[in-house]
């Protein structure tokens, strides 16, 4: 993405109007129309941006355009409300100046967009952090609530802002986001009661009937249909563009985000159903036997259905819209209202009502969101609030609301004048007064506390008597007659008795921005803004938690005579603070322009720009920042932008940036008079120096531009020539190398052709020689063959015949041997046969059997219990030897290859055996766990590191018992420690030794026959250790501390073994009591626990649960 580097680079138009030649109106709406066709919806005055609404979505609010107005200087990039955003908050981070944006324009000029879209650049380029995160998105989701309770459609905008607002965002050191406190002005509360013709109520009430669910609906007794509520206009309920369920959803969701309990969210959309349900209040006119004029409501449905949602009797609200109670010192006087007042009287309740709900609101979201730290913070403000209104029909608020732009317009020269002046006396230029049009005079006659309108309004609102608008108009004409700025047709002046533009109910005002006509119908009434006492008092009585904080008047405790504060008069000082409160801060300005009045893109009508241009003050905010000099720069980025302009600045100036500047503007010759120097900056009085220089530096970087070009083209030619040339050499090269091999592969091919036939006839040569030598070879053994076969042949012939004839000798032989045998020994056979073939068969048995055993033997597990069946009776003796044997055998190999460490082990577990077997119903339990001994790594672990170094014996076993105490059988946590000479009790926690028993003084150890783990060493009697008694102690592992006691015990006390007493009754020595410790079977209780309880002072009771 291309940048650009300057705010003069790539202009369309003038980026800033201060440099704008000639300087005219119609050259101001000019650039403005021409950058505005162009989607420059941004120019600047200065510091001052304007911002012209364009109606449509633009891609110049991406996290791109974030990141390239990030940490820029302010005319570093083409003019954007990014850029003001960021000088604001750098000056507030970096220099600890607080800021504040004041963002002003009349209703469609996009205030609350610009207002949102500051507040977005300043949370997506401060810190991040999770509680960062949360602050932010706390401070832009009170956006869509306050919207929802204040903006409303109008006819010139969709979404317009209804009140001013002020937002203080506190900062840290850092610059990041800690809280905020926003302060609300004026709320166009009359909009409640009453909207023109093509306008809306507040979205509030449309969001509610369109997004709220039926049940909801219900709960708050209202209907979807618009049309059934006399407060909400119906020719303009839809908006297009503008989704009201949808929107619902968004506030209530942003209501959770900033902080609202779900029933403070329930209170308020009880209070807004109760508005609409008050509007639907009707009454019609009475007459007493007096002769008096009285009102009754006609249908008291509505008015039931609201004091059910506000919990207030319906009698105490009925009445107080029948009659009005006067009170003056001890005195009360009770009058009836005639329809009129009664209708008066609930507009005035619905006002009131919303206004102090929008209250409310700010305040519930200020303590949401406010700072939670007391250290001092960084402030920067964000002011969006309505600009100068002129319309046909001028009333209170529209007096009000242009009294207030008159006080930011004094503030607003002020303080540019005052910026003006410190940045020449801080730059060393001669300060020159500027000619301007002072406002002074203005806000005097409107706030002026003696002969001031706003003083004389309230003055009038307090008198006795009959006081109306006539009344008021004619102190106006009496007091102000003379003034300049004030004209009336009834005032003395005679100037104005002729002017028909002039109406006789009207005076006029002429505001810096132009002359206003005000209609004086309901100054008073609005200005009185007055609640009668008994609807305060109704309300306070309400059940409902919200509203009597709403009207904390109504509480007859607290009754004031005093009539409360005027309209006029809150305003003027919530002005007044405003005021004190921005000249704290470093301003900074935006200007909202909206094209057209028919919230159309593309569209600039140049009467409504001017007019707003007028009204604004742009053309005098030009005229005052021209008035001294038109431009300043630093002398850095200055020399660096038109260094080209000068043989002796380019390429590079080696010396101060100052000095480069001057020689610079000395080479051109530009008139002293054109220009000063400052101690950091160069201050040009008139544009049109500036554009020279622009022009110059233009042509400048064509001619440097074509000599780049001729340059690269040369290089790109000769590095062209250059890889051509080496292409040729290269491919040349190659060429020759290729060639040579094609000839040599020829030679060698030839010369490998000629080897190959010599060698073959020489080849064949000697074959055949070879083959004739292995003829003769072969004729020669061939008949040296046939004559040896012939000679073997023979005396074969002849062997054989002389072995048939020995054969035949000794089979004759043979069989003649037979014959005297049989002879001789038939005699013996029968007698000696059978026991012959007897022993014959029974070794064939043995022979077999062992045989058959070899490859039937079993495993050489010596668990292993299986063994071969014997096959015959007369062997079962052998057959169990053989068993036992073999058994005998295996367990010796199956021992041979144990080490020293696991025959002890296994010596343990012989002697665990020998001592629990068939005794202890725990013990089958415990065999197939292997004893351990060191269970807390006493020696590895750094938290026993100090009882370690307290034991110097090797550790035996460690583990954690429970010391079981006598007077409530509850255990404590101890660390049991054996060595080979004693047995060491410690704090588990601590690790400090709380008893250490010498093996000789243990006497015996008593366990019982069930399955807990219970055990008590005896101390032998007048030993040293016997003092305080034995021990009883619990432990999951009682088999594995019995057994290593019982063959540690033995060598320490002197061959002595030591006692172990199973039983299920025994005796325990505490201190200089006995005490019987009993065990008993019981169900199973708390998991299966084992439980000891104390019965009395001799005995306790350990209860063991039955097993299945």
């Amino acid at each position: 993405m291309e940048v650009k580097t300057s705010l003069l680079d790539n202009m369309i138009g003038v980026g800033d109007m201060v440099l704008l030649e000639p300087l005219s109106e119609d050259t101001f709406i000019e650039n403005l129309k021409n950058r505005f066709d162009h989607n420059e919806i941004y120019t600047y005055i200065g510091s001052v941006v304007i911002s012209m609404n364009p109606y449509r979505s633009l891609p110049i609010f991406t996290p791109d355009k974030v990141e390239e107005y990030r940490n820029r200087n302010f005319y570093e990039l083409s003019p954007h409300i990014y850029a003001l955003a960021d000088e604001a908050y750098r000056s507030l981070r970096d220099q600890d100046k607080d800021q504040c944006i004041l963002i002003t324009g009349e209703s469609g000029a996009g205030k609350t967009e610009a207002s949102k879209l500051v507040m977005s650049y300043v949370a997506a380029v401060c810190g991040k952090g999770q509680e960062v995160n949360k602050v932010k998105e706390q401070l832009l989701q009170s956006n869509p609530v306050l919207e929802a309770f204040g903006n409303a459609k109008t006819v010139r905008n969709d979404n317009s802002s209804r009140f001013g607002k002020y937002m203080d965002i506190e900062f840290d050191f850092k610059g990041d986001p800690l809280g905020g406190v926003i302060s609300n002005y004026l709320l166009e509360k009359s909009r409640v009661v009453k909207q023109p013709r093509g306008e809306r109520n507040f979205h509030v009430f449309y969001q509610l009937l369109s997004g709220a669910s039926d049940d909801t609906l219900k709960k708050l007794k209202l209907d979807r249909d618009f049309s059934k509520y006399n407060y909400l206009s119906l020719d303009s309920a839809a908006v297009n563009g503008l989704d009201d369920a949808a929107n619902f959803r968004t506030v209530r969701n942003a209501m959770q985000i900033v902080g609202f309990m779900e029933d403070e969210v329930q209170s308020v959309l009880e209070l807004v159903a109760a508005v609409l349900k008050l509007g639907n209040i009707e009454f019609k006119p009475e007459s007493r036997c007096n002769g008096t004029d009285e009102s009754r409501i006609k249908d008291k449905n509505d008015l039931k259905e609201m004091c059910e949602l506000l919990g207030i009797e319906q009698s105490v609200l009925e009445r107080a819209f029948s009659y009005r109670t006067v009170e003056a010192k001890l005195e009360k006087v009770s009058t009836t209202l005639n329809v009129s007042q009664a209708y008066y009287a609930r507009d005035a309740l619905a006002k009131n009502l919303y206004s102090r709900l929008f209250s409310w609101l700010v305040t519930r979201i200020n303590e949401s969101i406010k700072a939670q730290t007391k250290a001092r913070h960084k402030v920067m403000g964000v002011l969006d609030i309505y600009g100068f209104e002129i319309f046909e029909d001028n009333s209170f608020e529209q007096f009000i609301i242009n009294y207030c732009n008159e006080k930011l317009q004094q503030i607003f020269i002020e303080l540019t004048l005052r910026e003006e002046q410190e940045e020449y006396v801080r730059e060393g230029i001669e300060w020159t007064n500027i000619e301007y049009f002072n406002n002074a005079i203005i806000c005097d006659l409107i706030e002026n506390h003696q002969n001031g309108i706003l003083a004389m309004l309230d003055e009038e609102c307090l008198r006795p008597g009959t006081v109306t608008d006539e009344t008021f108009l004619d102190k106006l004409n009496t007091i102000c007659a003379e003034h300049q700025h004030f004209e009336s047709r009834l005032s003395k002046n005679s100037k104005f008795l002729t002017d028909h533009s002039l109406p006789h109910n009207c005076f006029r005002i002429q505001h810096y921005a132009g002359k206003v006509l005000y209609r004086v119908e309901g100054f008073v009434d609005k200005n009185n803004d007055l609640l009668y006492r008994d609807l305060s008092q109704a309300m306070y009585k309400a059940n409902h938690s919200l509203i009597k904080q709403l009207f904390p008047e109504g509480n007859p405790a607290k009754v004031n005579l005093k009539r409360p504060p005027t309209a006029g008069f809150q305003f003027k000082a919530s002005v007044g603070t405003l005021m004190r409160n921005l000249q704290t801060k470093n301003p900074n300005y935006i200007r909202c322009i909206k094209p057209n009045d028919k919230k159309a893109s593309h569209i600039f009508t140049e009467s409504l720009v001017c007019h707003q241009v007028r009204y604004l003050g742009l053309m005098e905010n030009v005229r005052v920042r021209r008035a001294g000099y038109a431009f300043r720069q630093a002398y850095e980025p200055c020399l660096e932008r038109y260094k080209m302009l000068c043989k002796r600045t380019w390429p590079h100036w080696r010396g101060p940036a100052r000095e480069g500047v001057e020689v610079l503007m000395s080479d051109l010759q530009v008139p002293a008079e054109e220009f000063s120097y400052g101690r950091s900056k160069i201050f040009i009085r008139n544009p049109r120096t500036l554009f020279f220089l622009e022009e110059r530096r233009r042509q400048c970087l064509q001619d440097l531009a074509t000599l780049i070009q001729k340059i690269y083209r040369g290089w790109k030619c000769r590095s062209h020539f250059l890889l051509l040339k080496k292409s040729q050499i290269v491919v040349a090269a190659w060429y020759r190398r290729y060639a040579q091999q094609k000839k040599y592969q020829k030679i060698k091919s030839a010369t490998t052709v000629v080897q190959s036939y010599t060698r073959g006839w020489q080849a064949r040569k000697l074959l055949r020689e070879l083959k004739y030598q292995k003829r003769c070879e072969e004729a020669v053994t061939t008949i040296a063959a046939f004559w040896h076969g012939t000679q073997a042949r023979r005396e074969l012939r002849r062997l054989k015949e002389e072995a048939r004839r020995k054969h035949a000798v000794a089979v004759i032989w043979a069989y003649w041997q037979g014959l005297k045998v049989r002879r001789e020994y038939r005699k013996f056979f029968r007698a000696n046969a059978g026991k012959k073939i007897y022993d014959f068969t029974i070794q064939r048995i043995m022979q077999k059997y062992f045989l058959g055993l070899k490859s039937t033997m079993p495993s050489m597990s010596p668990i292993d219990k299986s063994w071969p069946t014997r096959p015959y009776r007369f062997l079962d003796e052998t057959h169990t030897e053989l068993r036992r044997i073999f058994h005998l055998w295996r367990c010796k190999k199956y021992r041979s290859q144990f080490t020293e460490e696991k025959k002890a082990v296994y010596e343990e577990k012989l002697e665990a055996s020998e001592i629990f077997k068939d005794k202890k119903a725990l013990y089958p339990s415990s065999v197939s766990q292997p004893f351990k001994g060191d269970y807390l790594e006493i020696s590895k672990n750094p938290k026993y590191q100090k009882l370690n170094s307290a034991v110097d014996e090797k550790v035996l076993l460690a583990d954690v018992v429970n010391k079981i105490n006598r007077a409530n059988g509850k255990g404590t946590a101890r660390i049991f420690l054996l060595t080979k000479k004693s047995v060491v009790l410690a704090d588990q926690k601590t690790g400090q030794v709380k008893a250490s028993v010498p093996l000789p003084d243990l006497s015996s150890v008593s366990v019982s026959t069930q399955t807990d783990g219970f055990f008590a060493l005896k101390l032998k009697e007048g030993s040293a250790s016997a003092v305080k008694g034995d021990f009883l102690l619990s432990s999951e592992h009682l088999i594995e501390i019995i057994t290593k006691l019982h063959r540690t015990g033995a060598p320490a006390a002197d061959s002595n073994q030591l006692n172990i007493d199973i039983s299920d009754e025994f005796l325990v020595q505490f201190k200089h009591d006995k005490v019987c410790v009993k065990f008993i079977q019981a169900a199973p209780k708390n998991g299966n626990n084992v439980s000891c309880k104390r019965k009395n002072n001799r005995l306790l009771e350990v209860s063991v649960p039955t097993t299945a």
